[in-house]
């Protein structure tokens, strides 16, 4: 064990003085809201043009028919053919007949794909001015405003029962994000530092450096304290985005407008009542669990074969398992009492993935539990199956592996 303990700390500390790890650590939060502020950056630049529209009403009943905006302006002519064009605008809106006899009498013309804003606001405008004509057309005093006072908004609060008896508020949206944010850094820590350890692993393999290591330590040793290294490192990459994106958050908090502020005092409030130091627990056990599982696979397909290339065949089926479990959780999200969450929760190759969807929505204890014992027990098989391989692979040298021989490598008893 003391020799474990040294590849361990030599390992974790290839990895994280590494530059790539320094600058992925400190820059992926920071690249995270750039990509998510980016999109509604660019929608802000794209508002400041101005867009010409000819409205062509054959029918002249509809002169008010749309407002002019920022970023759009209406000219109305009773006669012109949109196939001429000669002024360049950007759209012609043609109205044939009546509307309210035959809705279908509306049609945009352009050289160019309009924009989905533009064929939204063109259409509600059009819906709202329709629905006041048949309104009007009703004859009923002050029906805009009857209409008004019957239209009701309720906000539903949703409260939930403790095992003891207590109520908490709580929040199918909070629950789902939680879940699924949960799924998805799972997942792509499974599949990345996964592959990290396989790579590793053919790479030591290739360039004959483990036929040193393996005279001074065993080669379950070797292995798992590669996979227990990156394991640590992983962890420490996680801890850092999750503090450096608290400060994020607040710091953007912190500007938002007084009003802005407050139309999210209820859902802080209402995410200040989740149990977050159980969810993180959780998803400490059950990320090591998953971890642990699919790092010793990975480490045995890279004992396996000479090359990366080689590794295709034997990845497969493992990055499809992966993606099921991706799928599986986010529907998840959508009925976590259902029977596909339920016997994914328990299948412990997807059970990482798709429990931690469930767990926010406050399932019984003992789905959790059981959970994580079956995940815990086949962690522990798959890390003998997999040192079993590791052990012969790790040595063989140009034969194309197949999944007949890896077995034969499992029941050798020498």
């Amino acid at each position: 064990m003391n020799k474990m303990h040294l590849i361990i700390r030599q390992e974790y500390l290839n990895r994280v003085r590494k530059r790539s790890f320094i600058a992925m650590t400190l820059l992926m939060p920071f690249l995270f809201v750039a990509l998510m502020s980016f999109p509604h950056w660019m929608s802000k630049i794209n508002d400041t043009e101005t867009h010409d529209i000819i409205v062509l009403d054959y029918t002249g009943s509809y002169k008010n028919l749309f407002t002019d905006t920022s970023q759009y302006r209406f000219y109305y002519r009773m006669t012109g053919d949109p196939a001429d064009n000669t002024e360049k605008v950007y759209a012609y809106i043609i109205i044939s007949e009546n509307l309210l006899q035959n809705p279908q009498a509306i049609a945009i013309y352009s050289e160019k794909q309009i924009s989905q804003n533009f064929k939204e606001y063109i259409t509600l405008q059009a819906e709202r001015y329709l629905e006041n004509e048949k309104l009007a057309s009703c004859q009923i005093q002050n029906i805009q405003k009857i209409i008004a006072d019957l239209q009701v908004k309720l906000d539903i609060p949703e409260i939930r029962f403790g095992e003891d008896g207590t109520k908490s508020r709580s929040s199918v949206e909070i629950s789902s994000v939680i879940g699924i944010a949960s799924t998805f850094i799972i997942y792509m820590f499974l599949l990345l530092y996964g592959v990290q350890i396989m790579q590793s692993v053919t790479q030591e393999k290739s360039n004959r450096i483990v036929e040193v290591m393996i005279s001074s330590v065993k080669p379950f040793e070797l292995m798992m304290g590669k996979i227990t290294a990156i394991g640590l490192a992983g962890l420490t990459q996680f801890a850092i985005w999750l503090i450096l994106s608290v400060i994020i958050l607040f710091s953007t908090t912190s500007q938002l407008s007084i009003g802005a502020a407050t139309d999210n005092i209820e859902s802080l409030n209402q995410m200040q009542s989740y149990p977050f130091a159980e969810l993180l627990i959780w998803f400490t056990l059950f990320f090591s669990g998953g971890y642990m599982l699919y790092a010793s696979l990975f480490a045995a397909i890279g004992s396996a074969v000479d090359n990366e290339a080689d590794t295709q065949q034997f990845m497969t089926p493992i990055t499809i398992i992966i993606l099921f479990a991706l799928y599986a959780g986010i529907y998840s999200a959508q009925n976590p009492e259902g029977p596909l969450a339920f016997w994914c929760s328990m299948i412990p190759f997807t059970s990482p993935i798709v429990m931690m969807v469930r767990i926010p929505f406050g399932i019984p204890l003992w789905e959790i539990i059981v959970s994580f014992l079956i995940l815990g027990i086949s962690a522990l098989c798959s890390i003998w199956i997999s040192g079993r391989i590791y052990r012969i692979g790790i040595l063989m040298y140009g034969k194309k592996t197949s999944y007949t021989e890896i077995i034969k490598w499992i029941k050798y008893k020498g």
